[in-house]
This record gives C-alpha cells, sequence and structure tokens, in this order.
C-alpha cells in the first residue's frame, strides 16, 4: 500500500532522472523488506519526504508592480526608499518574466520591519512564505539535514521549508542572520553558502535527500541588525538594503494607521472605544519608546489598552475613553526618556553618534585641571578608536593653536580632561574627532560656540573631515534634540541629499572638508538681536 501511495504522488511530478532512479531504487527495496523491520521504516520515512516534495512544481508570480505598491503601502507607511528598492527588483523580474532565485539582505535596527516587509514581498507576488529563525544557530545539519545512518535522521530547514511550501519557489526568509553562531558541530555560515550561491543552488544536495534539488528558483530574504557579524562570502552574495530608524512623525502615522488598531482588535474593542490624542502619541514616542523601530511603541500602547479594558470590564468607564497627555502618568508611569539635554558653556560641543538602535547626540566636555603639568585625560567608557581619535584631535589643536587665534602655549601649562557624558554607555567610532578638536579649541580659546550645532565628522593630523557613517540616523538624532543646524563632512553630502524631504525640512547643513571651516562656523560672531 505503501508502495502504491508513493508511485501517486510521482504521476504530476517532473522528477529530475537521478532522483527518480533514487525513487525506485528505495521503492523496490521497500517492497522486500518486512513491514516490522527497522530498515522498513527508514525507508518508508525516507521516501515519505522525498516524493512529498514539489518537484517542478511553481506558483505563477504576480509581477503586477502596482499591485506591489499597493500591498507594500498597505503594510507600511514611511520606507519610501526601500519600497522603490523593492518595485525596481520586482521591475527587472516582469521584463525577465519571472523574478529569479535572488537573495535579498534587510539591515536595520531592532522593530522597523524586516520581517513584515519580506511577508509583504511575498504577498505581492503571490507566494508561499517561510520565515526561518538563525539566531543562535550552531549546527551545519540545521541546514543541510542529517545522513540517513543517524537514528531520528532529518531533512534540513530549506528542504523543509520547500516541502511546507508545496512549491519550489516560495519566498524563504532567514531571520537574524548576523546572529549565527558556530561550534564544533560545523559553521552553518559556510553552510549557506552552497544554498544562497545563484551559481551553485541549482544543484543544492541535502544530506538526508542525498539527491540534488534546484533552490534557484527561491526568493530568499535575509534580516541583520548589523552586517559585521556577517562573514565577507556570505554577505558577497546579498543585496543589501538598508532600513533606517523612523522619525516622530512617521511613528505617528504608524502608531494610527497600523499599530492602535491592530491592538484594538485583538483585545475585542471597537475603534472608537478608546482615543489616544495626537499629543499622547507624541509623548509616548518620546518619552517612552524612544527607539529606533516601533517595538517598544506597541508594548506601550498595549499596556494602556489593556488598562482600558479592566475599566471598562469593571464598569467604571462608561462611554469612549480618551487619553491624552495628562493622563500617561496614570496609564505608563514616569516617562524613562528624558528630553535631551543639550550642555552649553566653554569647552562643550555638541556632536552626533550613532549606535545599532539608532542616532544619539553626543555631548563632548573639555576642562581644565589646576595643575602646571602638561597632560591629556580621558574619562567616559571610550573604545579604543575614539580613544586615538581624542589623542589625534589633542595633538592637531595642540599644533595649531597659533592658526586658530589662541595662546600657543596653553596646553604647554595646561593639564586638560576630556569627558564623553553618560560614563556607563561603551562608546566608539571616529565620528566624534571634529567634535572633540572644536571643545578643545573652544577651551583653549575661553570662548563658547555661538549658537546651537551638532556636528559629525572624522579628523585626520592634517586637520581633514573624513566621511563618517550612519548620516540619517544622525540628522534625525539632531532633529529629535532640537538643533537644526548641522555640521557634516564634504564627503557625506550624497547620503544627506538622499535623505527625504520631511527628515532635511527646516534644517540647514553645512558640509565641511577642513576643521578651519567647522571653526569659523562654530565661532561666527552673532548679530545682535
Amino acid at each position: 500500500a505503501d508502495v502504491d501511495r508513493f508511485r501517486e504522488r510521482l504521476e504530476n511530478r517532473q522528477v529530475p532522472e537521478a532522483a527518480l532512479k533514487r525513487i525506485e531504487e528505495e521503492l523496490d527495496k521497500l517492497s522486500i523488506l518486512e513491514t516490522g523491520s527497522p530498515e522498513y521504516a527508514v525507508t518508508r520515512n525516507y521516501l515519505d519526504v522525498i516524493t512529498d516534495l514539489p518537484w517542478g512544481t511553481y506558483s505563477t508570480d504576480n509581477l503586477d508592480l502596482k499591485h506591489a505598491r499597493e500591498v507594500l503601502d498597505r503594510d507600511h507607511d514611511g520606507l519610501a526608499d526601500v519600497k522603490d528598492r523593492i518595485v525596481e527588483f520586482l521591475a527587472v523580474g516582469a521584463l525577465k518574466g519571472q523574478v529569479g532565485g535572488s537573495i535579498i539582505l534587510l539591515v536595520g535596527p531592532p522593530g522597523v520591519g524586516k520581517t513584515s516587509i519580506g511577508r509583504s514581498v511575498a504577498a505581492a507576488l503571490d507566494r508561499q512564505f517561510y520565515r526561518l529563525s538563525l539566531g543562535g544557530m550552531r549546527d551545519e545539519a540545521e541546514i543541510k539535514g542529517h545522513r540517513r545512518t543517524y537514528i531520528g535522521a532529518l531533512p534540513g530547514k530549506f528542504i523543509q521549508a520547500i516541502r511546507d511550501a508545496k512549491t519550489a519557489n516560495p519566498v524563504i526568509m532567514l531571520d537574524e542572520i548576523d546572529k549565527i553562531g558556530a561550534s564544533f558541530h560545523g559553521d552553518p555560515a559556510s553552510a549557506l553558502l552552497e544554498a544562497l550561491d545563484p551559481e551553485q543552488n541549482t544543484e543544492f544536495l541535502d544530506h538526508y535527500l542525498d539527491v540534488r534539488f534546484d533552490l534557484s528558483k527561491v526568493l530568499f530574504i535575509c534580516t541583520a541588525n548589523q552586517l559585521d557579524t556577517i562573514p565577507a562570502p556570505l554577505l558577497d552574495r546579498m543585496e543589501t538594503i538598508r532600513l533606517s530608524g523612523y522619525i516622530t512623525a512617521e511613528k505617528l502615522q504608524i502608531a494610527r494607521n497600523h499599530l492602535w488598531p491592530k491592538l484594538l482588535e485583538r483585545s475585542g474593542l471597537e475603534r472608537d472605544r478608546i482615543q489616544v490624542e495626537d499629543g499622547a502619541l507624541t509623548q509616548i514616542i518620546e518619552g517612552y519608546a524612544r527607539e529606533a523601530g516601533v517595538r517598544n511603541l506597541e508594548k506601550q500602547l498595549g499596556r494602556i489598552v489593556r488598562k482600558s479594558a479592566v475599566k471598562i470590564v469593571e464598569g467604571e468607564a462608561e462611554g469612549p475613553i480618551a487619553v491624552d497627555k495628562p493622563d500617561l502618568e496614570r496609564y505608563l508611569g514616569k516617562p524613562p526618556f528624558r528630553q535631551e539635554t543639550r550642555m552649553t558653556g566653554v569647552g562643550v560641543v555638541t556632536g552626533l553618534a550613532w549606535t545599532a538602535l539608532g542616532g544619539a547626540t553626543l555631548n563632548v566636555e573639555a576642562s581644565l585641571v589646576h595643575t602646571k603639568n602638561r597632560g591629556f585625560k580621558l574619562t567616559g567608557r571610550l573604545g579604543e578608536v575614539m580613544q586615538e581619535s581624542a589623542n589625534i584631535a589633542y595633538s592637531y589643536v595642540s599644533a595649531h593653536l597659533e592658526d586658530y587665534q589662541a595662546d600657543p602655549k596653553f596646553f604647554d601649562e595646561a593639564f586638560v580632561h576630556l569627558h564623553v557624558p553618560e560614563g556607563a554607555t561603551p562608546k566608539d567610532g571616529p565620528s566624534a574627532g571634529i567634535t572633540m578638536a572644536t571643545a578643545l579649541l573652544s577651551l583653549a580659546r575661553g570662548q563658547q560656540p555661538s549658537r546651537p550645532l551638532a556636528m559629525t565628522g572624522e579628523l585626520t593630523l592634517t586637520g581633514l573631515v573624513l566621511p563618517v557613517g550612519g548620516i540619517r540616523e544622525k540628522v534625525i538624532a539632531a532633529r529629535r534634540a532640537g538643533l537644526f543646524e548641522i555640521i557634516l563632512p564634504e564627503g557625506c553630502r550624497g547620503d544627506a541629499e538622499e535623505l527625504p524631504d520631511h527628515i532635511k525640512e527646516g534644517l540647514t547643513l553645512h558640509f565641511v572638508e577642513y576643521l578651519r571651516q567647522v571653526v569659523d562656523l562654530v565661532f561666527a560672531p552673532q548679530p545682535a538681536s
């Protein structure tokens, strides 16, 4: 009976010759084995997997770009550049008549919608979607399966995904590819190379199947928070699309259009039963859920819904519940985030930093210690690269004091202490170079910056300002802190010009090549008001 069932499955399948030969051999073996023998169970399980695979079965792609845009816009607010990249990718597929087996890598902070974009791409193409989390995976056999000689052997995740999807061209999402591990069981990242390489994956070999399977029509979408931990050969095979954090206005739209309706529906409440005012939403975003994505925002809104549900069930609330700014502490407690404080004074300059959670402002303080000995001290949990940046800034400034209208002997009898506040937070990277140099010059000149400014850029020993990364996140951080004048390296002009208009609106961006230009901007005399 089992043999007939397996043969029946193969009737409408386009099985390659090599695989068909293997199946016939196993069917012949199964027909002569006793049903009670262990070998019978192993062979039957193998045939159950190999005959259940969708050999030559492909779903028809929907290559209508208008439909794709509608699906992406319906599921996501903002992310215009990401949507454009995905539509461009689908347009190429439309010209070819099919979306080939491509590998897209979505990189961005947590909670910005990487996984949900993968689902939307599958929905836009009318393909099956399968999500596979790689976080903490340490065993190569998870990817390529176990050989049948092991008791309880199973095929790898890719073959299982194909089997579950029932088509040979699903969208497979490889979540958290940057958190993949390695151990004595092998390196899963190296095993992924064969599956993700378009030159090799037409003949992907799973150890359990031990016959080649064509993965070339599968669309792989990978997600990661950072690129540093992804092996270079793997990264080389992917097309990277970066997702940045959202600004407050975008989060407001996402909360209104997506998060709030979803939470109300999940709680069994009608839309007009609880109303959250825009002022309250803005306060939640800035005071309770300051992050690049919207995951924490959803948690805070969920708390409001649950506390309101208690009121409704206990009969305390008759009509619709309105939640405004003054009510938030009753629902959510004290806000954990305070308004970013901008420090002012001689030797104090505001820089911009980028972290995996988004951008942040970074105050740098330079102060004199009362001693006649020359010296330089750094504090604030600075990493190795940032310490080197500080030393470059100190060397450059002390060698060029006269050029910047300061006492050329100032540092000869001065012990300088440079501190970057929030000492418990580790900091690293070269992008605070010009900020540190400006703070030292402010101290040496005895002059504080003439107006509120934020800056970022790497400094060299010759006073050149080099480009840095994370421009979008840094500009958003400056805007959030109320700093509307920003100094950026000339090499970052292209990145800045690509920023959406709603982020650049109301900002003054200065592009500089030398520290001299930075100093002229920071200490420019202001017209008397």
